[in-house]
């Protein structure tokens, strides 16, 4: 790219040279009068025509940002800056989920001190991994009579990560089977819970002597606690279908949105327990992330959550069988619109293994009335949807009486009652055969 004329340039040019050609011919010196200020200004604009081309750089104060986050773009263009260039204008591109502040589309700054820097405000409104397309900028010579488009910069990379919901839970989990975490176990060991009181026996830690009852009744008593243990949640995330229409942190959410925040709310949640954590993703073969805890977990989940896309290639509940192993103690949270056949099975094969499954329905409420109708017969639509939504009942009706509960996501409290319960049945007696 070079520095072109502008169309300002040449009709000034042309007008010039038509006036004076019938100056000289017709003999026109009024003519000759309004032409020369145009030629004037056509040879000024040409003497001041600029020899450099300026070079665009671009930058972000912060690349990894959370749903309705803001930060800013940076555009700066060299400092070694021709002083002919006289304005610098940037067009933004519009890049879908993300808004700008200015809002309007393009920004003309004047060159000074050699120097033009733009800074524009950008709000991600949706988890995801974007490119920030770059700006379209277009520097002008002075009495804008050359103009060059800039090189583009390189387009930059924006990670944006699921918005947590504030989720909580009741401090209950099955069967806690780790060394060490902060759910009470039916075992009794090292803890904070009270368990009882009972004889000193060998391997008592002497700081559990409970000196009161054994003044009383002159044998040494000790002070027994619950174990604190942790527990493997397991969060298998559904990819398969998205269903309902996504807008943002600001609008509607699709079953995907409802289930990448719920996952990154309850691994979250779980983490800041002490427990471990696995993520499952139905769209991707290796995807995933290991057990694990901690803060750094959290973001290695996180980071993988970014790229859950209904677009990857789904596997049935034969592969996920075979490429997840999950343990028979491991609480599994499913989070899925519960419309495919392939995690309704996995399901039933997770229970038979002696997991304990609970179901988070991710299907929106309001999913009959966002369903675009051009591309179904209208007659017909609503009674079909009906009918499917009759066949998924009576599914989730089985799963109801294999143990598995299902619970529509809401935010905090919504596991609390499923997990009370859980927590009450594996607490009691099984008949072993």
């Amino acid at each position: 790219m070079s520095w072109r004329p502008t169309h300002a340039q040449v009709r000034a040019v042309s007008l010039a040279a038509v006036l004076l050609l019938i100056a000289v011919l017709g003999r026109r010196p009024d003519m000759a009068v309004l032409g020369l200020p145009l030629a004037f200004v056509a040879a000024w604009g040409r003497y001041l025509r600029p020899h450099e081309e300026p070079v665009l750089e671009s930058e972000l104060d912060a690349d990894v940002l959370f749903e309705g986050q803001a930060t800013t773009y940076r555009l700066k263009v060299s400092e070694a800056l021709d002083p002919d260039i006289d304005l610098v204008v940037m067009s933004l591109v519009r890049t879908p989920w993300f808004r700008y502040d200015p809002p309007q589309a393009a920004v003309a700054e004047s060159v000074a001190d050699g120097a033009v820097t733009v800074e524009v405000g950008v709000r991600s409104e949706r988890w995801g991994l974007r490119q920030l397309e770059h700006p379209t900028v277009i520097a002008t010579s002075v009495l804008g009579g050359y103009r060059v488009q800039v090189k583009a910069a390189e387009a930059l990379a924006v990670s944006t990560l699921p918005l947590r919901d504030g989720f909580e839970a009741v401090d209950a989990v099955p069967r806690p089977a780790g060394l060490v975490g902060l759910h009470r176990s039916r075992r009794p060991g090292e803890g904070t819970e009270l368990a009882g009181v009972r004889p000193f026996r060998t391997g008592d830690r002497l700081r559990r002597i409970n000196w009161k009852v054994s003044a009383r009744t002159r044998e040494l008593h000790v002070t027994s606690t619950w174990s604190d243990r942790d527990t493997e949640v397991v969060i298998l995330l559904d990819t398969g279908a998205e269903v309902g229409i996504s807008e943002g942190i600001d609008g509607r959410s699709s079953s995907l949105d409802t289930a990448v925040r719920a996952a990154a709310s309850i691994a979250e949640h779980y983490l800041r327990h002490g427990d471990r954590v696995r993520l499952i993703d139905t769209g991707t073969a290796a995807g995933g992330v290991r057990a694990g805890s901690g803060r750094a977990h959290l973001r290695r989940i996180l980071d993988v959550l970014v790229h859950a896309d209904r677009r990857g290639r789904q596997q049935d509940e034969y592969q996920l069988a075979r490429r997840h192993r999950i343990r028979s103690d491991s609480l599994v949270l499913v989070l899925s619109p519960l419309l495919r056949q392939g995690i309704l099975g996995y399901i039933v094969t997770l229970v038979h293994s002696g997991c304990t499954v609970i179901a988070v329905d991710t299907l929106p409420p309001d999913v009959a009335d966002v369903i675009d109708l051009e591309q179904h017969d209208a007659r017909t639509w609503p009674l079909a949807w009906r009918l499917r939504l009759l066949e998924r009942r009576a599914e989730l009706d089985r799963l109801g009486d294999l143990g598995v509960p299902t619970v529509g996501w809401r935010g905090a409290g919504t596991l609390d009652e499923v997990l009370r319960d859980a927590a009450r049945v594996s607490a009691a007696p099984r008949m072993r055969s």
